[in-house]
């Protein structure tokens, strides 16, 4: 009996995935507000009253598209602001990180800058709640640096919000040289990281 359940387990999951890759495909030309879930079921080849098998709505599964793209990210952004090397060291390994991130996980990077400011509330909400986390994870990495002393906590989250956006700056501009000569992303990776400088430099100046 249990291994009956633990196969239908299998295949439930496999079909929520199924549905979520299969809208994250239809995704690349429209926007979430625009797809329907038939649309979504047709891709996957199930019918349409399996999809609230899985999401109670088109905007359920947006969500679950911010947890995939954005969940597995916070490792990343911690080891871009806490890992060793100075600040020149953490710069570069942040865009480079970025630059590759964009290169293996487009589709996902794609989804995220243009929904962050889409039409579908719960999925706004949903990244607006994964950004917060983001800042308030490179806060607490920032306040264990040398150069954080003297600093409060509320001008830590400023600075460390000012880090995220930035990274998602870079992130979108990486986007649009995917199909751009090797010159163009160099372009992109040297403006990145003389912008995350000038943070730098008014980090330093901040307190003075």
């Amino acid at each position: 009996m249990s291994h009956t359940l633990g196969i239908r387990q299998a295949q439930k999951q496999k079909t929520r995935q199924a549905l979520l890759d299969a809208a994250l495909g239809l995704l690349e030309d429209q926007s979430l507000s625009s797809l329907g879930l038939r649309e979504v079921t047709r891709a996957v080849g199930v019918a349409p009253t399996a999809f609230y098998r899985h999401f109670r709505s088109t905007a359920d599964l947006g969500v679950a598209l911010v947890e995939e793209a954005l969940g597995s990210l916070h490792p990343m952004i911690a080891t871009t602001v806490s890992g060793g090397g100075d600040s020149e060291d953490r710069i570069v390994r942040a865009v480079d990180l970025i630059a590759r991130h964009v290169q293996a996980q487009p589709a996902h990077v794609r989804f995220i800058a243009r929904e962050r400011h889409g039409g579908v509330q719960p999925v706004r909400d949903a990244i607006r709640d994964q950004l917060a986390r983001f800042a308030e994870e490179v806060r607490d990495a920032l306040a264990e640096q040398p150069e954080s002393e003297g600093w409060g906590e509320e001008d830590l989250l400023m600075l460390a919000g000012l880090y995220v956006d930035q990274m998602l700056v870079t992130a979108s501009q990486f986007m649009e040289t995917l199909d751009a000569t090797e010159a163009e992303r160099e372009r992109v990776a040297h403006l990145a990281t003389r912008r995350m400088r000038l943070i730098v430099i008014g980090r330093r100046n901040w307190l003075g």
